[in-house]
């Protein structure tokens, strides 16, 4: 591993992993939630587009919709993360080639880039 090397590199890989675990329940229980909003959608036959209560099933559907990609692409970025650790390239910026700060990897385990090279792509 690149910048977090030393003595913490179990503490590090088990961070991701936790994180990992976390994002994929996370995934499942949106997955869960969607499933039970179609299942609830099919045996409805009243139109909830007009009730002026509450949330209507489309902006429930779309809000969810919208926390499941995010969750789909936060898990991407957890096993990249992890297939650059088994590759011996976690820490190493993407774009530079140098290490990414320990500080930046405890914030954010799955970055890519060291700051100066996150600052650029903005």
């Amino acid at each position: 591993m690149g910048a977090a090397a030393g003595s913490g590199d179990d503490a590090f890989r088990a961070a991701l992993a936790d994180a990992r675990a976390e994002v994929a329940g996370r995934l499942a229980d949106l997955e869960r939630t969607l499933a039970e909003l179609v299942r609830s959608r099919e045996s409805a036959n009243d139109d909830d587009e007009h009730d002026p209560e509450g949330v209507t099933l489309s902006s429930e559907w779309s809000r969810l919709s919208g926390l499941a990609d995010a969750a789909r692409t936060e898990l991407a970025e957890a096993d990249g993360a992890l297939e650059r650790w088994a590759a011996g390239r976690y820490g190493v910026c993407e774009n530079c080639g140098g290490p990414i700060p320990v500080e930046r990897l405890e914030v954010r385990p799955f970055a890519t880039r060291c700051v100066p090279c996150a600052s650029l792509r903005r």
